[in-house]
């Protein structure tokens, strides 16, 4: 992301009267390495291929706001690790996490993770350390710091449907886990902010599990914690909310959180999505990432595009594929969102 990109993606968020809707797409492993022909082990570690990866990337699509730039992440190894879950890797596809089983109940004797010293989170730490000065030099600059949710790295740690279990059965358990992850995921937010130095202004929340709650347990094992996420950094900050699976629960309550921007599911249509919240967020989609981002013609594109900007009709917007770029998308198809955005205005 260069500085200018940067600029117009914080005023669209922030809802800056006359900004112009960007472009963005949220990129990273998943994508990438397939994108570029290159192996996913050597995209982690070597710091020289994740450096031209994101080089060439953003010479290819200069008129795209990739986001949250320059990302170092390992799949979604980071916060697991740090708590203790197994990663498994390989050069062919993205990393596994297998939970390790342990008790609930033994919760309290768990050291509380340190994102400065365990799992991969020091090596994270070390890649921004050590590239970003590099970075900046090539004129681009790094705003954006980057972590799973609380709910997304308890299920990591816990299995997806046992944490749906606990969330009934164990409710105190679960509560304390979740506390437990909420203080992990600030505490790494702030490690590599502190680690890139002051470019650093927004963070990047994504956790699909939220979207697997209904609206009492949103109210209790969600809300809560999303806010002291958003708290613990300044409100000038931008903070951009990523939730893949549903909003149907709690779409009207992520601003009172103390979100800027959502980007969300296209099965929330754009026209619902406007209408439940009202302007107090920047909508970032919504066009189908699968059906459409990769297995649609690039004309196909285009008119899923000019819908979505159509559908929104002046409210804030980011236009974007409704999640992060999926495994496969072609160059041919982010070339047609270009196109779009431009024949719209």
């Amino acid at each position: 992301m260069r500085p200018e990109q940067w600029q117009h993606f914080k005023a669209a968020a922030k809802r800056v009267p006359g900004t112009q809707v960007p472009l963005s797409l949220i990129v990273d492993s998943p994508w990438m390495p397939g994108h570029l022909g290159i192996g996913y082990q050597d995209y982690y570690f070597d710091s020289n291929v994740w450096f031209d990866a994101h080089r060439r990337v953003i010479e290819e699509f200069p008129e795209v706001i990739f986001f949250p730039s320059w990302w170092a992440e390992i799949g979604m190894a980071a916060e697991p690790s740090a708590l203790g879950v197994r990663v498994r890797f390989w050069n062919h596809q993205t990393p596994s996490e297998e939970r390790i089983p342990f008790r609930l109940e033994d919760l309290a004797e768990l050291a509380a993770p340190d994102p400065k010293s365990d799992g991969f989170c020091p090596l994270i730490l070390h890649r921004y350390a050590t590239q970003k000065q590099r970075i900046f030099d090539a004129g681009y600059t790094i705003p954006i710091v980057a972590a799973r949710g609380p709910l997304c790295t308890a299920s990591f740690f816990r299995g997806v449907s046992q944490l749906m279990m606990d969330l009934i059965e164990e409710p105190e358990l679960a509560l304390r886990l979740l506390d437990m992850c909420t203080d992990l995921v600030i505490g790494w937010l702030k490690a590599q902010a502190a680690a890139i130095g002051p470019s650093v202004e927004g963070f990047l929340l994504l956790d699909d599990i939220v979207g697997f709650v209904g609206k009492a347990h949103y109210e209790e094992f969600a809300h809560p914690f999303l806010k002291r996420i958003c708290d613990a950094f300044p409100a000038d900050w931008v903070k951009v909310y990523h939730n893949d699976a549903s909003v149907a629960a709690c779409l009207e309550r992520l601003p009172d959180a103390g979100f800027d921007v959502l980007n969300w599911s296209y099965l929330t249509p754009m026209t619902e999505a406007c209408a439940r919240v009202g302007g107090r967020m920047t909508l970032m989609g919504n066009v189908p990432p699968l059906d459409v981002g990769v297995r649609g013609t690039p004309a196909e594109v285009e008119a899923s595009a000019r819908a979505v900007l159509r559908d929104a009709n002046g409210h804030p917007l980011i236009l974007s594929v409704g999640g992060g770029v999926s495994p496969g998308m072609p160059a041919a198809n982010i070339h047609a969102l270009v196109r779009a955005l431009a024949e719209v205005g």
